[in-house]
């Protein structure tokens, strides 16, 4: 009886062993995003599977923008693409490049690209800058978040953490439990997710017991 159960939960203790592993090195919590709209495609698209870690984790470095001259690569395009939380509390996080970095009274068209705004320093509430921190942007998006009104200049403390990598379509189970946690409660979701982890596991024991067993007879 104990060898079963252990046979059953061994699957969902793998998959949290492999999250905490990952959380570990990434120095982040979740180590992993999903992906819910399409503002960075084409390199991450929604439903995509988004590897992330700490802001200055080693050996990543410091956070960099767009603008900076030795910007490394990612997701696509130069300069670090990050997770940041606006003030907003009914807004989700968002996952949005670096585009530069700005100082508190500037007035930071001036150095922006005229295609991703809509209109002077007047007509845009983020500016001038309300305080230090970063213009930010969606690949996808033909404005400055900024620009757009979907963030004020976000603040260095916003930014919970950065993108490494992209695996498509991974973050549709995410997206699930997502989903599934706002309209039945963490716990029953857990429960759900141990519970199909335990039975895909018992299914796949039974299966090569049963191909353990026949290759046994074949050879007998």
């Amino acid at each position: 009886m104990r060898r079963n159960v252990a046979e059953l939960l061994a699957p969902a203790a793998a998959v949290l062993l492999v999250a905490l592993v990952v959380a570990a090195t990434a120095g982040a919590w979740p180590p992993f995003v999903a992906v819910e709209s399409g503002s960075m495609e084409p390199t991450v698209e929604r439903g995509d599977l988004v590897v992330v870690t700490a802001t200055e984790r080693f050996p990543w470095g410091e956070l960099t923008p767009n603008a900076d001259p030795d910007a490394p690569r990612r997701l696509g395009g130069a300069g670090d693409v990050v997770v940041y939380d606006p003030p907003d509390a009914e807004r989700r996080p968002i996952l949005h490049r670096l585009a530069f970095r700005v100082s508190a009274g500037e007035d930071w068209t001036d150095r922006a690209d005229p295609a991703l705004l809509d209109g002077d320093c007047d007509a845009i509430d983020a500016c001038p800058a309300p305080h230090d921190g970063y213009v930010t942007y969606g690949d996808a998006n033909g404005e400055y978040d900024q620009s757009a009104g979907i963030a004020p200049v976000v603040r260095d403390e916003w930014i919970s953490a950065k993108a490494l990598v992209s695996v498509p379509n991974l973050g549709w189970f995410r997206v699930g439990v997502d989903a599934a946690i706002a309209r039945i409660g963490l716990l029953p979701t857990l429960a759900g997710i141990t519970g199909l982890a335990a039975a895909a596991g018992g299914v796949g024991a039974v299966l090569i017991g049963r191909i353990g067993r026949r290759r046994g007879e074949l050879r007998a």
